[in-house]
């Protein structure tokens, strides 16, 4: 088992990506996740990535946390389960949802899907991920 602990050291949110399943966490200024991997392998657990994009300018960082092989889980300090979408902000997941239906019309899911959306299914953040994600199964 691999552990890693993340901690926000921002004056804004960090959104850590766990990919490549491509769901999001939400971290406050001074809050800290533990990652854990059942990974067993040779090679790194993990992989860090940190995301440069048009966020920094709201005050919001990114980092994709790639889990490289093996099942993986994100908690706090008290070792509660923390599920894809937490503590997202609601105008987040409304703007999300309204590029969502922009994106399939009628056809799209209202609200999120439960779980949380995921990170490469979004226009705005879709081809970094994509492509990370083919890179990494090459």
């Amino acid at each position: 088992m691999a552990i890693m602990d993340l901690r926000n050291d921002s004056d804004g949110w960090l959104v850590l990506w766990l990919e490549p399943l491509g769901e999001d966490r939400w971290l406050k200024p001074g809050e800290t996740v533990h990652i854990r991997s059942d990974h067993d392998g040779d090679d790194a657990p993990f992989t860090v990535d940190r995301l440069e994009d048009d966020d920094e300018a709201a005050g919001i960082a990114n980092i994709a946390v790639w889990v490289n092989g093996g099942a993986a889980e994100v908690t706090d300090s008290s070792g509660t389960r923390l599920e894809s979408g937490h503590q997202r902000p609601e105008e987040v997941t409304k703007k999300w949802s309204a590029r969502l239906r922009q994106m399939h019309g009628d056809t799209a899911p209202d609200p999120i899907p439960v779980g949380g959306p995921k990170r490469n299914f979004y226009v705005d953040r879709g081809h970094a991920v994509t492509d990370r994600s083919r890179d990494r199964r090459h």
